[in-house]
């Protein structure tokens, strides 16, 4: 018994001694694993792609990447994958600055990009692209219960008695800051009609509208399942939400106010990181992509306003174009609105703190 026992401890010993001995070879040709699987990637058999993504873009996106990957695999021979992160626009920006690795983003507006320049992890050159950078548009409108039951036909009914308006917080999302924009500068163009640009009105026409506020959600997205709910009886939000949900069957109604603001969603790549992932020429490929017939196709079939102008002309019908259209430039561009509007001290916070 005794023998057997000291045998059969030999034969464990020697055991664990084969298996630490192969560790340590396979530890040896761990570096030459890593550098056929880098050779791999690099000479067109596979890579993953990262995107970074705000949360309006997720479905349509859900329908561009298989397009790209087949287009990738036919042109190069290289299999794509995606790893995928959609999240409120200002928060993607700095999960993506606080160590989030995604090779491509795409946010709801260029100041959220720029975030990402100033963290040195986009090119300033980012915008020196088709379109300055810009993958697809849309405006902001009014949805309502189908029917309208209470007669909202512009943002001033908004501020009526009784209604119970939502959009998100502009401290998270992109979304919220083209909303409250949009609200803004149709106070200013209202005041304009009475003979002068004036801040002071279109504040007070802001502070009127925010008062009926049920909730700030966090994404525009949120905001649009709060609706979708049951809560409240406005909604502020990109046209392509809603546009979206009425081609999957929902009962809302879509207000197009009379003065409103072109909204421009932009795409880029994450140099640091694409580089860092010798993801580059997939990224930039895929970024070029986004503008093609085939992708702007599938962004308007989401309710996006393509910026490729024959598909945009062959969408036409599907978007009305308000008289009163403006852009950011009409606010002064996102630098004056951040300063004017979402300072610590800007018109925003003074709304919120009720001053």
């Amino acid at each position: 018994m005794k023998r057997s026992f000291n045998r059969l401890m030999v034969s464990i010993v020697s055991m664990v001694s084969f298996l630490l001995l192969l560790s340590v070879i396979l530890s040896g040709c761990g570096g030459d694993s890593a550098k056929e699987a880098s050779a791999v990637a690099a000479n067109g058999k596979e890579d993953t792609l990262v995107i970074g993504a705000y949360s309006i873009a997720k479905d349509a996106l859900a329908d561009i990447l298989p397009k790209f990957q087949q287009e990738w695999k036919a042109k190069t021979g290289q299999t794509v994958k995606f790893q995928e992160s959609y999240e409120a626009s200002g928060t993607q920006a700095r999960a993506i600055i606080g160590g989030f690795e995604a090779d491509v983003t795409l946010l709801a507006m260029e100041g959220d990009v720029d975030k990402l320049v100033k963290a040195g992890l986009v090119s300033k050159k980012w915008r020196e692209t088709p379109d300055q950078g810009m993958v697809t548009r849309s405006i902001v409108v009014l949805g309502t219960r189908e029917g309208n039951p209470l007669g909202i036909h512009d943002f001033a009914d908004l501020a009526k008695p009784g209604v119970k308006v939502l959009y998100p917080n502009p401290q998270t999302s992109g979304g919220a800051q083209w909303d409250i924009n949009a609200i803004y500068g149709a106070g200013l163009k209202l005041s304009e009609k009475q003979g002068t640009k004036d801040p002071a009105y279109a504040k007070a026409f802001l502070e009127k509208i925010h008062r009926n506020v049920e909730s700030l959600d966090k994404s525009g997205r949120a905001s649009m399942a709060a609706f979708e709910y049951g809560v409240g009886d406005v909604v502020v939000t990109y046209e392509n939400e809603l546009l979206a949900r009425i081609r999957q069957g929902k009962k809302y109604d879509v207000i197009t106010p009379e003065y409103t603001i072109k909204i421009e969603n932009p795409a880029a790549v994450v140099d640091k990181y694409a580089d860092q992932h010798g993801t580059r020429k997939v990224a930039e490929a895929f970024v070029d992509y986004l503008r093609s017939k085939e992708a702007q196709s599938v962004f308007a079939d989401y309710g996006f306003r393509p910026v490729n102008e024959e598909i945009l002309k062959a969408n036409e019908g599907r978007f009305q174009v308000p008289a009163g259209l403006f852009d950011i430039a009409y606010l002064g561009g996102w630098d004056q609105v951040r300063q004017t509007l979402y300072s610590k001290k800007g018109i925003w916070y003074q709304v919120l703190a009720g001053l």
